[in-house]
Parts: structure tokens; sequence; C-alpha cells
């Protein structure tokens, strides 16, 4: 994550000027140190050695800072970390003894979802398609005319969507003739059926007509939307009931001791991260008085190799500042929970020094944000 938190590499066996690429040597371009008549100063110390003297200062902390975290890592219990996923989240616990690892929700989750989605699917093929022109739609003032523009990249006059569209088709139909057979409970098998025959019926007029525009399309999806309800409760439902047993068989392992102090840390990609799913539900499992501070949303672009160690790593780093902010900035409360969270320490000065005073800055609701977003650091 490109943050003030971002990932600090391990600097064991690499000299504090390599870390950071300053040369040790003074390269032949170096002017001695002026004295204050302007002459050449006697010391043999250049500028730019000085300068990487003074590099090498904050080169040493990060060295210095690395490896306590490294070492943090290895104390960590007890923690459970989620991966989002499409079966509904990864789940694994971590404690001095081990790791452990479930998918606690059922698959009627993905089921569900994977049916909800099928209007999603059919737009990822045409929307390059579309005319660059927003129609008479009922929502027409919240479309951006330029994100339309950049979504509808090709001619749409062009008919090269009618191949994808119909071998999507074939997925869909071989879905709907299976559904009866997949066992779900009536309710979602019918909204499921629902969704899948207007779908094909959208495709097969598109098709035949070789033509389709927005209009269509979003009479296509907004008469399924009550069926993409009826996929959301089924779904929502499995999810609950999954990941409450799971907390509640953990709980019962690790003690009512160790669980009051359990940190959770959700990995999630940037557009579910704001009242992600499994955070919610997690929430209510946890120590009430330390969810602020113990449950963790970290968002990223993409899922990382080693998910773990990511969600450890960044753990320990917040860990650790924790304890820093109040021993580092100990006459200075507001400027320690800028430590501890997710401000950096210099934005108070650079919103002063670009016109304002410390402000209040909007920012999306999340269980774990510890000043409300607000800058904590005021003058």
């Amino acid at each position: 994550m490109a943050t003030r938190r971002g990932f600090i590499g391990s600097a064991s066996g690499i000299s504090t000027a390599a870390l950071l690429g300053y040369s040790a040597s003074p390269s032949a371009a170096d002017t001695p140190l002026a004295n204050s008549t302007g002459t050449p100063a006697t010391s043999a110390v250049t500028q730019q050695q000085a300068k990487e003297s003074i590099f090498a200062v904050n080169a040493g902390m990060r060295s210095n800072y690395a490896t306590l975290k490294a070492e943090l890592v290895k104390h960590l219990s007890p923690v459970i970390v989620v991966q989002n996923d499409a079966k509904g989240g990864r789940f694994t616990l971590v404690t001095a003894n081990g790791q452990e690892s479930v998918n606690p929700v059922a698959e009627t989750f993905e089921l569900a979802k994977s049916i909800a989605h099928v209007p999603l699917g059919c737009f990822s093929v045409i929307a390059s398609y579309l005319a660059d022109k927003i129609p008479n739609l009922p929502n027409a003032d919240r479309i951006d005319p330029h994100d339309l523009l950049l979504v509808a990249f090709n001619d749409d006059k062009s008919t090269a969507w009618i191949d994808p569209l119909q071998a999507y088709a074939v997925t869909l139909t071989t879905a709907r003739k299976n559904l009866p057979a997949a066992g779900l409970p009536a309710a979602l098998t019918t909204s499921c059926g629902n969704i899948l025959d207007a779908a094909l019926k959208f495709i097969n007029a598109s098709v035949t007509a070789k033509v389709f525009d927005m209009k269509s399309f979003e009479d296509f999806s907004g008469s399924v939307y009550p069926d993409i309800r009826v996929n959301m409760e089924h779904a929502a439902q499995a999810q609950i009931k999954g990941v409450q047993d799971t907390m509640k068989t953990w709980r019962a392992k690790v003690g009512e001791t160790a669980w009051a102090d359990l940190y959770c840390v959700v990995l999630s990609q940037w557009t579910t991260s704001v009242l992600n799913q499994n955070t919610i539900i997690i929430k209510d499992c946890m120590n009430a008085a330390k969810v602020a501070t113990h449950l963790i949303d970290l968002p990223g672009l993409e899922t990382p190799k080693d998910p773990i160690f990511t969600a450890l790593d960044n753990l320990a780093r917040i860990v650790q500042d924790n304890i820093a902010a109040e021993m580092v900035f100990p006459k200075d409360t507001k400027v320690a929970d800028a430590l501890k969270g997710k401000e950096d320490l210099l934005s108070d000065e650079i919103l002063i020094q670009l016109g304002g005073s410390a402000a209040t800055t909007q920012t999306s609701p999340t269980y774990n944000t510890l000043s409300e977003g607000m800058c904590p650091v005021r003058k």
C-alpha cells in the first residue's frame, strides 16, 4: 500500500547507505563545504558526504524499525486474518500454537451471488459498444458523460459483441437447464430462474436485431432487481451463519481472556473496503471495547501473494506504532494519535500552509477509524 504505513523492507545484512542507494564514496563533483568567509572549509567532508550522513540517520531508523517489526510478527497472537473471496471469505486463526484456516460460508453464498452477477456479466460484454451519448433514462443525471465515453471505447455500430454475448448465453443456458438439480431453496431457485430467463431473452433479442442500447439493457437489469434482492438475502444469511459459527468455535478454543485482546485483519479490495461484509459480521463477535482499534480493514489493489504475511506484517507495524506514538510524543497526544492512526504526521502542517487550518476530512465510515475522519493534529 502506498501510504505512510507502506512496506519497509528488511535491511539485515545491508548497510544503511546501501539500503537507500547512497554512495559511501564522494564523487569527483563533490564540493567542499564553505566556511563563513566563503572560502572552502579545511574539513575533508564534502557537501554530498554531509547530506549522506544525514540520510543515513533515517536509513538507520528504517533498519531498526524493520528489525523490531520482523521480530514482533512472531509474537502476534491471537489474530484472525480474513481474505475476502468469491466463497465468502477464507479465515485464518493465528495463535502461539500455529495457524488453521477455513472457508466457513456455505455454498449457497457463492451460488446465489453467481446468478445475481448475470446482468453484470452481460454488461461487461456490451459496455464498450454502447453509444457514448446518454439517452433519456430515469438515472441519466447520475451517469458521468466522461466516464461513459471512457467505457464506450468501441464503435457502437460494430457487431463484434455478438459472438462473446452468444458464448455467454451458452453458459447461462446450461445453468438454467441444470438449476433444478442444484438443491437450492425453493425461493432461491425461482429467483435464479427468473434472472437467467430474462438475461437469455435480452441476449436473444439483441442478437436477432444486431443492436442494443442502454435503455434496452436497463429494462432487462431493472426487471430482475427484485430477484437479485432475493439472492442477496440468501447469500447474506449463509455468510452470517458461517462466520458467526466459526467465530464461536475459535472463541471457545482461544479462551475468553485471550479473545478479549483479539486482533482481526480483513484484507479486501478498495472497492469493498468500506462496510465490508465480513467486517460487519465480525465486529459483533469481538470485544466491543476494542473493536475500534483491533478490527482493521486493510484494503489493497489485488490479493497479495502471501496474504497471511501481509496481514501480520501490517499488524505488527500498527501495534508497534501504537506504543511508539505514546513514547515518542508523550507531550502531544494529538500528534501521537496521528502516528497511531491513518493520518500522516505532516497532514496538519500541509493544510495550514495551503491556506487553512486543520479541518475535517470527509471520509467514508469504517469501524476502526480512530478519529472519525478528523485530522488529529490541530493548532
